[in-house]
């Protein structure tokens, strides 16, 4: 499990109909579900990218640095974790999705099949 503590920073966060809309306008940005692979196989959002949180640490410098990176679980509280530790690496242009993918589901989004790695 990754842990980060004693680190006053403040997590940015967007609820799933914000993240709805920057796909839907085709906004630049990566959206990683750091979920597990069990939990991913019953369905993702729609072009995201599996990591999952406790590989995060060994694949954070693989992430590029230009598009915005929106992280996501199922209630958005390893999300959060994994933006605390890009922000503790000096990336910025990270982001929560607020509730996980149970609020995606919640209002109604879609889901489907997991992106194949690479």
């Amino acid at each position: 499990m990754l842990c980060v503590f004693n680190v006053p920073m403040t997590v940015r966060e967007l609820d799933a109909n914000e993240l709805a809309t920057w796909l839907a306008r085709g906004e630049r940005l990566r959206l990683i579900d750091v979920r597990t692979p069990a939990e991913v196989a019953r369905g993702a959002i729609p072009a995201a990218e599996n990591l999952p949180l406790h590989l995060l640490p060994s694949h954070a410098d693989a992430l590029p640095v230009d598009p915005k990176v929106v992280f996501y679980c199922r209630s958005g509280a390893r999300s959060a974790q994994a933006c605390v530790f890009m922000k503790t690496r000096g990336r910025e242009e990270v982001y929560n999705l607020k509730g996980g993918i149970n609020a995606w589901l919640r209002h109604g989004l879609p889901v489907g099949p997991p992106l194949p790695p690479g």
